[in-house]
């Protein structure tokens, strides 16, 4: 930990992301998002439960929920904020992140490019 935070989530998610552990047992730590290929847009967000931390791996924490960041998904991810959303039509995590170009419609999909560290920084 330490550096800059990679993404941020909102009370709704950690208020998930603290029940989907309460039921999975003293074991799970987190949960883990990461990124795959697939989907009609390029890239799909994956998560899954994180039952121990792996080296280099980024840790986000807000109101006790602990969520993890695949190595290979940080650069894609930066910036991005973790929602919970429940509506008539589907409940689910959502991502409100800045490098996506683009998605397909059915929201389960994403075409991402790697953030701009230098920008990020500031000196960009």
């Amino acid at each position: 930990m330490g550096r800059f935070t990679v993404m941020s989530m909102t009370d709704s998610a950690a208020d998930r992301v603290k029940a989907i552990l309460a039921s999975q047992g003293a074991d799970a730590l987190g949960l883990r998002v990461g990124i795959k290929k697939g989907g009609c847009a390029g890239m799909e967000y994956t998560i899954d439960l994180a039952r121990e931390a792996k080296p280099n791996e980024d840790a986000i924490e807000h109101d006790g929920a602990r969520v993890f960041v695949a190595p290979e998904a940080v650069l894609f991810l930066l910036g991005t904020e973790m929602d919970y959303e429940e509506t008539v039509l589907r409940s689910g995590f959502t991502f409100r992140n800045p490098n996506q170009t683009s998605a397909c419609g059915c929201g389960e999909s994403v075409e991402l490019k790697q953030a701009d560290l230098a920008a990020l920084a500031g000196r960009g």
